[in-house]
C-alpha cells in the first residue's frame, strides 16, 4: 500500500498528514480485506484461481501488503505460454480483480476518516 496500488495518492498523503494512527488503520482493514477475499474460490471478484489449492495457501498478509508468495503466481495473474512454446495460456488477473474490487471501499474510508479527523 505504500507505492499506492490502490490509488487515491492525495487523499492518502492527507490522511496521513492529518493522523497517521487512523491512516494506518484504514491501510490494515484494506489489506485484511484484500486477503479474505483473496479465500474465495475463482479469480471472479478477486478470488484465488483453485487447482490444487497451493496458490491459495501462499497469499500472505503483512502490515500494510498483501501478495503470493508462490513463484508461479505472476504466471496464473498474466498469463504464460504452454512447454514446447505452441501455446499461450491467457492470464486470470485474480490480484488485479482484488485490487479493484477494494478500491472504491478504500476511497470510501479515506474519505469517511478525513471527515472525522476534520470533526475532531
Amino acid at each position: 500500500m505504500s507505492n499506492y496500488v490502490l490509488g487515491y495518492p492525495e487523499l492518502m498523503k492527507k490522511l496521513k498528514a492529518m493522523n497517521s494512527i487512523r491512516f494506518d488503520a484504514v491501510v490494515k482493514k484494506q489489506v485484511t480485506q484484500m486477503y479474505q477475499r483473496a479465500a474465495k474460490n475463482g479469480a471472479n471478484g478477486g478470488g484465488t484461481p483453485y487447482d490444487t489449492g497451493e496458490l491459495m495457501e501462499s497469499r500472505y498478509q503483512k502490515k500494510d501488503e498483501f501478495g503470493y508468495t508462490k513463484e508461479y503466481a505472476p504466471h496464473v495473474e498474466y498469463g504464460h505460454r504452454t512447454r514446447g512454446g505452441g501455446g499461450f495460456v491467457p492470464g486470470q488477473y485474480y490480484l488485479r480483480s482484488n485490487v479493484q474490487a477494494q478500491a472504491p471501499i478504500f476511497k470510501e474510508d479515506l474519505d469517511k476518516e478525513i471527515e472525522r479527523a476534520m470533526n475532531a
